[in-house]
């Protein structure tokens, strides 16, 4: 099963605190849509952007991504 990382891209000084909280809501999606995975963080670049992130599978990829319009995806690896 290949898992997808969606990706969120959030810049400027506030951007750490918005990718943080973009996560929650990640989190709360995970649990209404019941998905196969459970895998979300934030991740800093730099001090002016910040990224959130949700893996999915491969199978979840498309409604997914149609429902919540990341900025950019990649293959996962733990």
């Amino acid at each position: 099963m290949r898992k997808l990382k969606l990706i969120w891209d959030f810049r400027g000084p506030d951007a750490l605190k918005i990718a943080e909280h973009h996560e929650k809501h990640l989190k709360e999606y995970i649990t209404i849509q019941n998905t196969q995975l459970n895998i979300t963080g934030f991740e800093i670049i730099n001090e002016a952007h910040s990224i959130a992130f949700m893996v999915v599978t491969d199978d979840e990829m498309k409604p997914i991504r149609d429902a919540l319009k990341p900025h950019r995806g990649q293959l996962y690896s733990e």
